[in-house]
């Protein structure tokens, strides 16, 4: 008997000491899209870029894997996640051979999943058949691949926002809406809802055995409230991840530039989301601060400025679409880090003015008026760099909350072609945990 009661004290110690988080408020969770690679010329991101920023990383989330259109998982780019040429998946977790502290995720959705399939991740949340052909997937998966643990980045429908329409642009607006002519309309909310959270349920009672993790991911514009049970969802995960970013893009806000990454609503505007909104709906509602971790973005979002634009830059601003894209990246609306900080120095083709934060509390921007001798178009955007990544970390270290989740190695200045360090967004946000 005495035998028998050691024997079980012994494991109770055991797991008492694996279950302590050496990072339990100072987690740098980084995200690895691997579309990246598909990039040409100094924006490709490869798998040797990512080795550099592992030494400043606790957690690495490799996205971003599909559901089928039988709600299993899939890879994102067959070729390049487990194909004979590359195989991602497997290369991924190796690298924990050369660092064993670091736990490597695999995440699942992020709004990689084409829009018009996005319905996927609604109707495999209705029936216990569709929620464990998924969950049934990821153990497959699990078995095939040494993933530390699954992250759900689930493609919620987006919120739209709400624009200033006249007396007659509302009445057309409103019948639009009864024609059925717009975005899709989710009109079984809760039901996926309680679906959603029966199958984090159900996953991590498959997960907990084997010792791996489950995470979710919040993206942007998708409405916590509505969609995450935050009391139910906080006993069966181990992290959430707030993309608390984006909150103003082009397409979203194509004619007002705004902060896209805010710590607290700007003064005398409309209340707005922000971290400190998105981070105190998940405490209010029974999340332990620990597991709650706060998005950095590494890239900025851009606006074109127009005759129409006041000279002053001051957001919120009137724009006309998403700025011309970067050289590299080659996308409309956004500039990698590398790609903002090259605007910024003083000789620069096409510098732009530099607005710095003194509150703490919204963000930089940069600008280039609209040039009325020329007619030449300028450019306004708005961005993460070192300084407000540390003020975001310095916000989370603040609220007693789990840490940041860098959103993206890619987009960060992964070349250190800046000021010679390679990652300092990275490092902006580590150094103020």
């Amino acid at each position: 008997m005495k035998t028998l009661l050691l024997t079980i004290f012994s494991v109770l110690c055991i797991q008492a000491v694996l279950g302590v988080d050496p990072y339990e408020h100072s987690k740098v969770v980084c995200y690895w899209n691997s579309t990246a690679y598909d990039r040409q010329g100094p924006a490709k991101f490869q798998l040797e870029d990512v080795k550099p920023a592992l030494s400043l990383c606790t957690h690495l989330i490799y996205g971003y894997a599909h559901i089928s259109s039988d709600f299993e998982v899939v890879p994102g780019s067959t070729n390049l996640d487990t194909g004979s040429g590359y195989s991602y998946y497997r290369l991924a977790t190796q690298l924990k051979r050369m660092f064993p502290d670091l736990k490597i995720y695999l995440s699942v959705g992020g709004n990689s999943d084409p829009y018009d399939e996005e319905h996927k991740y609604l109707v495999l949340t209705e029936t216990s058949e569709g929620r464990m052909k998924f969950i049934n997937s990821v153990n497959r998966l699990l078995n095939d691949y040494d993933f530390d643990g699954i992250d759900l980045a689930w493609q919620f429908p987006p919120v739209r926002p709400k624009k200033q329409r006249s007396t007659l642009g509302s009445f057309w607006h409103g019948l639009k809406k009864k024609l059925g002519y717009g975005k899709f309309k989710d009109d079984k909310e809760q039901e996926h809802r309680d679906g959603f959270t029966i199958l984090v349920r159900d996953l991590k009672t498959q997960l907990r055995p084997r010792l791996k993790s489950l995470t979710v991911t919040v993206l942007p514009h998708v409405n916590a409230s509505v969609y995450y049970d935050a009391r139910l969802l906080a006993p069966n995960i181990d992290a959430v991840h707030l993309f608390t970013f984006d909150q103003k893009t082009p397409e979203y806000s194509p004619k007002e530039a705004d902060f896209p990454a805010p710590i607290y609503s700007s003064f005398g505007r409309v209340p707005e989301d922000n971290i400190d909104v998105a981070a105190r709906y998940w405490l209010e509602h029974g999340t332990p601060g620990s597991r709650i971790i706060v998005g950095i973005p590494t890239y900025a979002r851009t606006w074109k400025l127009t005759s129409d634009s006041q000279i002053s830059g001051v957001p919120p601003i009137v724009t006309d679409g998403a700025g011309a894209p970067g050289p590299h990246t080659d996308q409309p609306g956004l500039l990698s880090y590398a790609e903002t900080c090259a605007k910024l120095t003083e000789h620069a083709a096409g510098r732009l003015r530099r607005v710095s934060d003194p509150s703490k509390k919204y963000g930089s921007y940069a600008y280039q008026a609209y040039n009325s001798d020329t007619g030449e178009e300028g450019i306004w955007a708005g961005y993460e760099d070192p300084d407000t990544a540390g003020n975001k970390a310095a916000f989370v270290k603040l609220k007693g909350l789990g840490g940041v989740a860098i959103v993206d190695l890619s987009l960060d200045d992964f070349r250190g072609v800046c000021t010679g360090d390679k990652y300092p967004i990275i490092r902006g946000a580590k150094y103020k945990l």
